[in-house]
Parts: structure tokens; sequence; C-alpha cells
């Protein structure tokens, strides 16, 4: 998800709250049920979330996975020092 995130961000999801276009999330795609994953929210599917990477060159989205069922939405990012809200 970089350049969004980056190695050592620890994140705040809130679990039930509404997700949007736009919205950096965490989800479960079904292909890898077992993996938790950290992607956009692009659009909603009649099955699911359709989910992009913020870097189009690491792949691992939608493209390559299917749809995703979302857990939650990122609403924070902690960084040493300082914390960011998500959008």
């Amino acid at each position: 998800m970089a350049p969004t995130l980056h190695h050592g961000d620890v994140l705040i999801a809130w679990p039930g709250a509404a997700i949007h276009p736009g919205d950096v999330v965490l989800a479960r795609y079904r292909t890898m049920p077992d993996r938790l994953v950290v992607k956009r929210a692009v659009r909603i599917e009649e099955s699911g979330w359709w989910l992009a990477s913020d870097n189009s060159f690491a792949g691992g989205d939608s493209a390559s996975h299917g749809v995703a069922d979302v857990v939650a939405r990122v609403v924070l990012r902690v960084r040493p020092g300082r914390l960011h809200w998500v959008r």
C-alpha cells in the first residue's frame, strides 16, 4: 500500500464501519481466506468488494484474486511520533 502506508505503520481498523469507494480496508480474498490484506476499496460487486493496491507494481489486488470480503475499515495510521487519519 505504499505510498499511503509504510513498513512499521500501525493501523487502527473499525469492524462493521460503512465502507465507501476510496476507503482503505482490511479484507480477505475468497481465494485466500486465511490471509488478511490491506487494500483500497474500489467498488462493490454483486458478491463482494473489488479491491486495488495503491502501488500498481505490487499487484495482489482483485485483478489477481477476485472479489473480497471486507472485515473492517482502516481509520487511523500510527507512525512513530505521528497520528494520521486514513483516507
